[in-house]
């Protein structure tokens, strides 16, 4: 059981939470009452899970002696020496096999597979090489974060705006620019280096960039709210749901700046029941207004 629970921990299975953003292309098209779409989206979720999962072990292998540094990396289990190097091997390639199967024999969706594919060479090369790049490494991850919503796209043939596509690249933005100013902060206190690119990055350079991409992230969703193209699809109340949102950006800058615990935004939402409230806020909300046409 132990062991089991070992694993898990080395697929990084919370961090499953980010591949949610796959139904969002079908969220805002209506299409998430259709059961084909809703079932392809799971399959697609799991999928792409699978090889996101796969990734971690690769950069797990490849990050030992930096993370044996971090304060809380080290309890990683490739790092703690509680997963062999062989173990990890052998679920990285199950991971990759199983979902290849999917994409290709389930799934069906060429354009689909390719961006998953593509997903999967760029983290490699993440991992390998552009990661160490400052500027680089935060705009990986944030294409990383487009390609979940072109690949729910592509998988759910729903077509995609501008709009979506332009959000969730400077949303992930600032949370990679708010992730990378906790490795900042952590190497100002401990001395450790926990990436080779930190040099390139201080806090007040950060601090500008976070704040800089947060007035972005806001600037665009009320942009979109008060768009002809939504109101004229999906009425004039959309708008409403802007609150959330800059309540929600408000809360994380609180959390970066204040409680300074922005070192994973995964587990910030995990264990934040405000910010918890305030998504869940944001999704009932607009699902209201664009569903049941509040």
């Amino acid at each position: 059981m132990k062991k089991i629970v070992l694993y898990l921990k080395l697929l990084r299975v919370h961090q499953w939470v980010k591949n949610l953003f796959i139904f969002l292309p079908p969220f805002f098209a209506l299409k998430l009452k259709s059961e084909f779409v809703l079932e392809k989206g799971i399959i697609a979720f799991f999928a792409f899970s699978m090889i996101a999962s796969a990734t971690y072990i690769f950069n797990d292998m490849l990050d030992i002696s930096a993370d044996r540094l971090h304060p809380t990396k080290c309890k990683r289990p490739l790092a703690s020496k509680e997963v062999s190097f062989v173990e990890g091997i052998v679920l990285m390639v199950i991971l990759l096999l199983a979902s290849t199967y999917l994409f290709v024999f389930v799934i069906k969706s060429p354009v689909g597979t390719f961006i998953a594919g593509f997903y999967l060479l760029q983290n490699i090369l993440y991992t390998i090489k552009l990661k160490h790049i400052s500027i680089l490494d935060v705009v990986i991850i944030s294409v990383g974060f487009v390609l979940r919503i072109l690949l729910g796209g592509a998988v759910t043939n729903t077509q995609l705006s501008h709009w979506i596509i332009l959000m969730t690249f400077v949303f992930a933005l600032f949370l990679a620019l708010a992730k990378r100013r906790d490795d900042v902060s952590n190497f100002i206190q401990t001395g450790n280096k926990s990436r080779k690119n930190i040099q390139g990055y201080n806090l007040e350079f950060l601090n500008v960039s976070i704040t800089v991409m947060a007035t972005v992230v806001v600037v665009c969703y009320i942009m979109y709210c008060t768009s002809a193209e939504v109101i004229a699809r999906f009425g004039d109340n959309v708008y409403l749901t802007s609150f959330f949102v800059i309540l929600g950006i408000l809360r994380y800058l609180q959390l970066t700046f204040v409680w300074l615990i922005s070192g994973s935004p995964t587990l910030v939402l995990l264990k934040n029941r405000f910010l918890q409230v305030i998504i869940l806020g944001w999704i009932l909300s607009f699902a209201a207004i664009i569903y049941i046409k509040l």
